[in-house]
């Protein structure tokens, strides 16, 4: 426990910046309640308002929580999620965001990487997580290659970049901790081509092989490589096959860990989503949403290089 109130204390102090005043809502469940424990205790310390509540964990990233916790939240200034089940993709999430509230998520969270990546210099990362923000929202088609066999297009055009920060102190913000990610919704229905993740993929870790993934129209169409993932896309429906997501990793001191949340934000690689959109952009509601890395990517927005091999070029 110990160890782990110098993080919370920078996720309540830096990244939030909650006041006296503020509502503080801790939602957490079976798997993370140590963590969820450590922010109350973190929280009460620093003479803060605090509620602690645990759900029963939730069976995919992107499931709603139950109706009395959205209710809840919609009454919160600050929440904090420490849960095995990402709600950053909910319903409740984001109308708690309508109502002001200023939110972090920490999906399948465990004190290494707490410890490790959010000791972070969350300043720097802003400024450059903000400039991929901008050309993406700029950008009209993206291009991702890379020497697995990764090749796709994507239209991004008239879609907004978003910027996932950790610097959350303007009511209805949002971020995941640790945080460090610049991402866009594709238009649906645009993406074509073969995405290879090698990195990780939601819900299995880290990949002893390469899961090869063809798109058309926007849709997942065949998976192969990975048998959990082929199992669970065989009973996917269209709005789970959608290509939710392109994210840019941003946070110098992430690494490739099995976590997808802090894997989507190591600085270097891609990061490709699919299933739910509508939280940011997109409108495809669906039962989850998974995310993949894609390792020593080459992208280009609009023909522009922006990454070669994993490097930076902007």
């Amino acid at each position: 426990m110990k160890k782990l109130k110098g993080p919370c204390r920078v996720a309540l102090v830096d990244c939030l910046a909650v006041k006296e005043k503020d509502k503080v809502l801790i939602i957490t469940d079976e798997v993370l309640r140590k963590i969820g424990y450590a922010f109350f205790q973190t929280a009460k310390e620093l003479g803060m308002d605090v509620v602690l509540t645990e759900i029963v964990p939730r069976k995919n990233h992107g499931e709603e929580p139950p109706e009395i916790v959205s209710e809840l939240m919609e009454n919160a200034d600050v929440i904090i999620a420490p849960t095995s089940k990402s709600l950053s993709h909910t319903t409740a999430r984001k109308n708690a965001n309508k109502q002001g509230a200023r939110i972090v998520t920490l999906p399948n969270i465990n004190e290494d990487i707490m410890v490790r990546t959010l000791s972070c210099d969350y300043n720097r990362i802003k400024e450059l997580t903000e400039k991929l923000t901008k050309i993406l929202t700029a950008g009209k088609e993206a291009t991702v290659v890379n020497e697995l066999g990764t090749d796709i297009s994507l239209s991004i055009e008239t879609r907004k970049g978003l910027s996932d920060t950790g610097i959350v102190h303007t009511p209805g913000s949002f971020s995941n901790l640790p945080a460090g990610e610049s991402f866009i919704a594709p238009l649906e229905g645009t993406a074509n081509g073969v995405i290879c993740f090698t990195g990780s993929f939601a819900g299995v870790g880290k990949l002893k092989g390469t899961l090869k993934i063809y798109v058309e129209n926007g849709l997942a169409v065949k998976v192969e490589g990975n048998r959990k993932v082929e199992e669970k896309f065989k009973t996917a429906g269209e709005p789970e096959r959608n290509i939710a997501e392109l994210g840019i990793g941003t946070n110098y001191k992430a690494k490739l860990s099995g976590n997808v949340l802090e894997d989507e934000k190591v600085l270097g690689t891609v990061h490709i989503a699919l299933g739910d959109n509508h939280t940011f952009g997109g409108k495809v509601h669906a039962k989850f949403h998974h995310d993949g890395m894609i390792v020593k990517p080459t992208l280009k927005i609009d023909g522009k290089l922006i990454m070669e091999r994993g490097k930076l070029v902007v």
